[in-house]
Order: structure tokens, then C-alpha cells, then sequence
């Protein structure tokens, strides 16, 4: 699995240097889709296994083609259906959709080269689901992106496993979207459904037109809440694992005359819940200095993340980005603003 990411990770910089060199499907296939399958294991040169241009008869419609599909034994068992870099995917499913119908295989995959879909039969069988229960673009990957997408490698691939995570996976990313939506711009329905709850009188729709902005609000101080709660344990965690005798609001004084300040934990603390989602929170570490405080992985000075200078009249971080600039900053809680550089930074170390 280690090193899978790690290739998977260099296609991606590979992809995000061809993207805007490549301007017709033929190219998009040669450059960018042919190597990802060829990361899963599969022989893209071999016909018997990755067939290009699958004869996939609709109804009277005969020799309809899907792009390629992946065989094993004579029976297709992923269809692949593709489109040019410069393509959206919106509106294209349904090609696929009418090919999956008409053959055995279990998952169509619609591609642009950067973004990939990974469809099954979830709601009706034999009948390709409307949505997608995995959806990537490769040069965003995330941890969980590359999980699933592992499944898919030839030594790895089992219909069942992947059919049970695929209504999981399906559903949870179905419920953050419609989340994503209510905390953006919560819904007539939903701020009804709210009301039913909490709100004894008539659901006006002057009565829902106040409540609105009530439940926008209410939703950002709900996050603010678990995430104050989730670095407040953070912070606790780490000065107990430190010092056990100490309490959160004392300063920490070392034998060499360095005071490592409840602020400067914060800010310790705050990296590794920014850092979560990609790497092992045992694996931060921190060096207080003379004249910074040091953020690092695996307790490595080579490995280190941000350097953190707030026992001064401007109070500033410098990202291990290569630009050694200084950002100002007013408290520990702007660092997360920087939580996309923060892993940028980690990802080449892990």
C-alpha cells in the first residue's frame, strides 16, 4: 500500500504537468488515463485483459463501443468509458449507463484523465446507479480517495468486498453533499424539518425566513464548538504526554532556559488536528528554540513543517515551502488557514 501512494502520488504530478498539453480524447487516453490502469496492474498492451474499443451492443444498435473494459476471462467485468481532458463528465453518464445494461460487468468508470467516476448497481440490479459512489480528481487525492482506489488494483480486486464498501461509500458521500448544501444555503424543507423539532407555532413562511439565518448561524458555532473541544483535548494530550505534572495554562521551562508557552502548544496542538486526515498524530513532534518553536514530523529537523515565532511584538510563521516567507499572524487559530499548505508540506515526507 505505501508503495502504491507513493506512485499514485507521482501520477498525479505527472497529470497536473500534461493536463494543459494534451487537446483531444486520443491524447487524454494515451497520457493520462492508459497509466493510471497501468498503476492498478493491469496490462494495458494486452487485448485479452484491457480491451480498447469493447463491442457492447444497445438493443438493435450493434457494434456500440465503450472505450475499453476490463476483462477476466472473456467476461468484462469494469467498463472504462472516456472523454477529453477539456471535458466536463456532467452529461456524459449516460453512454456508459446504456453500455453497463448490456454486458456483466459490475462498475463502469467514466473518465476525463483527472476526474474519474466509479459507478455500480446499487439501487437496481443489473441497472447503473445515477450517481457515482466514488468520485476523485487525481491531482486532489486524499488518503481515503487512495484506500478505495487500491481496491481496484488487479491483485487486489474482488467484486463482493468492493459491492459491500461501495453502498457505504455511496451514501456517506450522498450525505456531506446535502450537508454541504444546508450549511451553505439550508433549504426551505430542512429549516421545516429543523422547526418540527424545536418551534411549537405556525410554519410560516415569514417564521422560516427568520429562522434561516438562526440555523446558518447555529451550524457555524456548532463546528466552532467540536472543533474548540477537539483541540482543547489536543492541547491537554499533548502538555500530559510532555510534562505530567504540569497544568495547560503554565509555561513549560526546560533544563536549557527555554519557556515553551501555552500559546506555543496551541499552535502545536492546532497542527495536529489540521494534519489528521494524513498522517498519524504521533508522528508530530515539536522543538522549542532560543528563538522559534519548531514544528516537525517523526522528530526529524530534516522533516520540518513550520517554524513558529510568537514571543515578539509581530507574531509571524514560516511554512516549510521552499519561499521562506514570513506570514503574520494574530493567534495560534490562523493556522488554520494554511491547513492545504500545512499538508502539502507533509505529503513528500510520508
Amino acid at each position: 500500500m505505501e508503495k502504491f501512494t507513493e506512485q499514485i502520488k507521482l501520477l498525479s504530478e505527472r497529470t497536473a504537468k500534461l493536463k494543459d498539453t494534451l487537446n483531444t480524447e486520443e491524447a487524454t487516453k494515451t497520457a493520462l488515463v492508459m497509466p493510471f490502469f497501468q498503476l492498478l496492474g493491469y496490462d494495458v498492451f494486452n487485448p485479452l485483459e484491457f480491451s480498447p474499443e469493447f463491442i457492447a451492443d444497445v438493443g438493435i444498435k450493434k457494434g456500440e463501443k465503450v472505450d475499453y473494459a476490463i476483462l477476466q476471462g472473456t467476461e468484462p467485468v469494469i467498463l472504462i468509458e472516456c472523454k477529453s481532458v477539456n471535458e466536463k463528465l456532467d452529461n456524459h453518464d449516460s453512454q456508459l449507463f446504456r453500455y453497463f445494461g448490456t454486458t456483466a460487468s459490475k462498475f463502469g468508470i467514466l473518465t476525463n484523465g483527472l476526474e474519474y467516476r466509479f459507478y455500480t448497481d446499487l439501487d437496481e440490479q443489473n441497472k447503473m446507479d445515477s450517481t457515482p459512489f466514488l468520485q476523485f480528481n487525481i491531482n486532489e487525492l486524499k488518503d481515503n480517495h487512495i484506500v478505495e482506489i487500491f481496491k481496484f488494483t488487479k491483485e487486489n480486486f474482488e467484486v463482493s468486498k468492493i459491492s459491500k464498501t461501495a453502498y457505504e461509500l455511496k451514501y456517506v458521500n450522498s450525505l456531506k453533499n446535502y450537508l454541504n448544501q444546508q450549511w451553505n444555503e439550508p433549504s426551505e424543507t430542512f429549516i421545516k424539518y429543523l422547526l418540527n423539532e424545536i418551534y411549537d407555532g405556525v410554519k410560516t413562511k415569514q417564521v422560516i425566513e427568520r429562522f434561516t439565518p438562526i440555523v446558518k448561524k447555529t451550524f457555524r458555532i456548532f463546528i466552532t464548538d467540536q472543533v474548540n473541544s477537539k483541540l482543547s483535548a489536543a492541547l491537554n494530550t499533548t502538555v500530559n504526554d510532555k510534562h505530567d505534572d504540569h497544568e495547560v495554562d503554565e509555561v513549560i521551562i526546560e533544563d536549557d532556559g527555554i519557556v515553551t508557552t501555552p500559546e506555543e502548544l496551541e499552535a502545536y496542538a492546532i497542527t495536529k488536528v489540521l494534519l489528521n486526515d494524513v498522517v498519524d498524530n504521533n508522528r508530530i513532534f515539536y522543538r522549542d528554540n532560543q528563538t522559534y518553536f519548531n514544528i516537525l514530523l517523526d522528530d526529524n529537523i530534516r522533516k520540518w513543517i513550520v517554524r513558529i515565532y510568537l514571543n515578539r511584538s509581530k507574531k509571524y510563521i514560516v511554512l516549510n515551502n521552499g519561499k521562506k516567507e514570513k506570514i503574520e499572524i494574530s493567534t495560534p487559530m490562523d493556522l488554520t488557514k494554511y491547513k492545504d499548505e500545512l499538508i502539502n508540506i507533509v505529503n513528500p515526507f510520508l
